[in-house]
């Protein structure tokens, strides 16, 4: 496990930043957290080291965004307004996919989630600070975090 603590959203987006760079195609990050704790703000960053040029904002409405470079997709996956697994939108397909899966809100669909992943976890500390955990499910989540 590893821990970090930001004082504002730009720390938040060049901490997701950082962890971008360390990801490759089938990677799975889980972030998890209340409301406003800085989850969106930090796909922002990741989605920064991958090139992606367009607004990374939440999908919470539309449950998935797909942002799409020459070489590396990222799906951002907000799934807070899922009850469970019963649903129509084959979520597996993006979870065991290519490209870098970012799901927030992931434990809404436990059953489904893969064995391995990176586990981010955010709380608030006050309007501008945020404590953000690391922990690693699986040996190359474990070197990732090495290097974080």
């Amino acid at each position: 496990m590893k821990e970090k603590i930001t004082k504002n959203s730009e720390e938040t987006i060049y901490l997701g930043r950082k962890l971008g760079y360390l990801l490759k195609d089938g990677d799975v990050v889980l972030l998890d957290g209340t409301l406003a704790s800085g989850k969106t703000t930090f796909t922002k960053g990741i989605g920064l080291s991958l090139g992606i040029e367009r607004t990374i904002s939440s999908p919470t409405f539309t449950i998935l965004k797909h942002y799409e470079m020459d070489d590396v997709s990222l799906y951002h996956l907000d799934l807070y307004r899922l009850d469970g697994e019963n649903h129509d939108f084959d979520l597996e397909d993006y979870i065991s996919g290519d490209g870098i899966t970012v799901i927030e809100w992931p434990f809404n669909v436990r059953s489904i989630l893969p064995k391995k992943y990176l586990l981010v976890q955010f709380e608030i500390i006050n309007d501008n600070e945020r404590k953000i955990k690391f922990i690693p499910y699986g040996e190359h989540y474990e070197r990732v975090l090495f290097y974080l």
